[in-house]
């Protein structure tokens, strides 16, 4: 692949935006590669968490200025989401490790993300509205979905820039790492989502996706109750059921 890199480590796959000479920007051919890509890791039962960072010296410039012109319309703009929505739409856990300049549609990578982890050198910056285009590819919904409504407004109307700090101090990023650790970290965490059962991982997610629209303690339990019910009769659940029995009658 031309714009996107892959490692796999302990069963995480690590992405890589790997377009660094025009700062990784999500143009068409890189969105077309991540499409191809995680219709593989999404059927390679090996993979069970993806990690997403850029090739420095940014993690994400933002869309491509040529392909939005020369696409426009919905279509044009559907296929430039493409990449980013897959992160978005995955059953897989992701964690975007952003290492540098995420811009404008750049962000919109790590807002489709799980988890985002930051690096000191990390800068978080929405930009629509100063170069004349309206946020797209659910932006704000993202955005507001992760942090504060003080927040969005004040990167999106008043172009304030956010630090791998101050992103963590507002909710933006889950931790800031020093900018040699951030890879190593991200890994770190994914791998324990890894190590669990793929299947069980998969439906959790989809039970915590599902929470958005709850609004009451019984369709809260309803949520939960058949997947922990399906969870308890699985090889895993039942093996360590068994041990601990084994360990008490051996007393």
């Amino acid at each position: 692949m031309d714009f996107v890199e892959l490692e796999k480590i302990d069963g995480v796959a690590v992405i890589t935006l790997a377009d660094p000479d025009r700062r990784n920007i999500a143009s068409l051919p890189m969105s077309a590669e991540l499409s191809t890509l995680f219709d593989e890791l999404e059927a390679d039962e090996e993979v069970g968490a993806i990690v997403l960072t850029g090739a420095p010296p940014a993690f994400s410039a933002g869309a491509d200025l040529e392909d939005l012109l020369a696409g426009g319309g919905r279509e044009g703009l559907m296929a430039v989401y493409e990449g980013f929505l897959r992160f978005a739409h995955t059953p897989l856990p992701t964690i975007a490790a952003v290492n540098g300049a995420a811009v404008g549609a750049g962000m919109n990578f790590l807002l489709a993300c799980d988890v985002v982890l930051a690096g000191e050198s990390a800068k978080f910056d929405s930009r629509f509205l100063q170069i004349g285009i309206a946020p797209g590819g659910g932006h704000t919904w993202r955005l507001r979905n992760i942090t504060d409504l003080q927040t969005v407004n004040a990167m999106v109307l008043f172009s304030q820039v956010l630090s791998g700090k101050e992103a963590e101090r507002v909710g933006l990023a889950f931790r800031c790492y020093p900018d040699d650790e951030l890879v190593a970290a991200a890994i770190e965490m994914a791998t324990k989502a890894a190590k669990a059962p793929r299947e069980l991982v998969i439906k959790t997610k989809e039970t915590i996706a599902r929470t958005a629209a709850i609004t009451t303690s019984a369709d809260a339990i309803e949520n939960e109750l058949d997947t922990q019910v399906w969870s308890m009769g699985e090889p895993e659940f039942v093996e360590l059921v068994n041990k601990l029995r084994s360990r008490i009658s051996s007393k």
